[in-house]
């Protein structure tokens, strides 16, 4: 089954996403703000659930239309082939959003595709009612500039949900960001990997993932082994296929926090993963910290002084990660911030400087290579 997908991304990381698609063997990637485009089959769709670790989740796009009136909304979703998806029993929910579109009201939106759908399967199934008790088929819907796109969502929780991290310290960084900015820092496997401020070890435990070669999805479940159209054998040799790829090699990773409970919370997200004996988390004063090696990468997120501290004292840990950062002499040093006035506070200008959203919140990645 030939099929269309579209894969949402935080702005900054499409290129890196469409690299992981196209590495997975996925054909006619193309990359768009905040989406991701590919063609492929269902295993394609199986494997990019699995392994993408910068991608928030993975749809098919059942369809994509002008829809300057309701009425052009109503038919656009019910020409669309929905038994092929859909079985007679299946929960249709509809979620979406519309911008600079006609269609301004996104509840109306919701009953006339709900509306669409029901009379387009109501006439395949011949029935007109509805129970939806079975496996859930999200159908997502944007409407940008009167064009709407009718997705259905294999993916279920956002991918960004590994598994692993079941709970979190506050403000924790988003998987997919910390993935994301891993693979900027191309850092040597081989070398220590270290993050200062670690909080639940998120940049750690995505480091040594994508080291090890751990698929993203390895400890979580996916919406698409509910569906009816699935070939739950393929789906088996596939992550059987993924699983063996796992490097046995032995890595330096390394985080350490001054909150106590921050490190307890790191080594039990560690021990979930199964990387517990391969990651050292300790608690350590940055302002105390040392060389793990001759050389290799630093990451870190500090405060903003938009959620943790206030800016001003977020602004002062920054002269305390300068201090730090000197201490360090051969090892190339990553911090996201949102504050404008980072270089000013830390003392240095970035050597490369990449924009990225944490959220909705801007951000740029400051790169200091030794």
């Amino acid at each position: 089954m030939d099929l269309k997908f579209v894969v949402p991304v935080l702005f900054g990381v499409e290129g890196i996403t469409a690299k992981e698609l196209k590495k997975i063997g996925a054909k006619n990637v193309r990359a768009t703000d905040g989406k991701v485009y590919f063609d492929g089959d269902l295993s394609d769709m199986m494997r990019a659930n699995f392994l993408l670790r910068t991608g928030e989740r993975v749809l098919i796009l059942l369809s994509e239309f002008v829809a300057n009136t309701f009425e052009d909304l109503y038919q656009g979703v019910k020409n669309i082939p929905l038994e092929d998806y859909i079985p007679k029993d299946g929960a249709f929910p509809v979620k979406g959003y519309s911008i600079k579109s006609n269609l301004h009201s996104v509840p109306d939106c919701q009953k006339i595709i709900k509306k669409a759908m029901v009379d387009r399967l109501g006439q395949k199934y011949s029935q007109s009612w509805f129970k939806e008790t079975g496996a859930k088929y999200q159908i997502q819907f944007s409407i940008f500039n009167n064009v709407a796109s009718i997705m259905l969502d294999t993916s279920g929780a956002p991918l960004s949900k590994r598994g692993y991290r079941l709970k979190s310290v506050e403000a924790p960084i988003r998987e997919t960001l910390a993935s994301a900015i891993v693979n900027i820092s191309r850092f040597g496997y081989h070398e220590p990997f270290i993050d200062l401020m670690c909080g639940s070890g998120t940049f750690v435990l995505e480091g040594i993932m994508a080291a090890k070669n751990i698929p993203a999805g390895m400890l979580r479940k996916f919406s698409f082994e509910e569906f009816s159209f699935i070939d739950k054998k393929i789906w088996r040799n596939i992550k059987e296929e993924e699983i063996s790829k796992i490097r046995k090699d032995k890595y330096l990773f390394f985080g350490s926090d001054i909150d106590k409970n921050a490190i307890e919370t790191a080594k039990e997200n560690a021990k979930r993963l199964g990387v517990a004996d391969e990651v050292l988390f300790e608690v350590c004063d940055i302002r105390e910290s040392s060389p793990k090696g001759e050389k290799g990468t630093v990451i870190i997120n500090p405060p903003y002084g938009e959620r943790l501290l206030e800016l001003s004292q977020a602004r002062e840990l920054y002269k305390d990660i300068s201090a730090t950062f000197d201490r360090f002499e051969n090892y190339n040093f990553y911090i996201i911030t949102s504050d404008d006035e980072f270089e000013n506070c830390f003392g240095k200008k970035a050597d490369k400087k990449r924009k990225l959203y944490n959220g909705m919140l801007r951000c740029q990645l400051y790169q200091y290579f030794k």
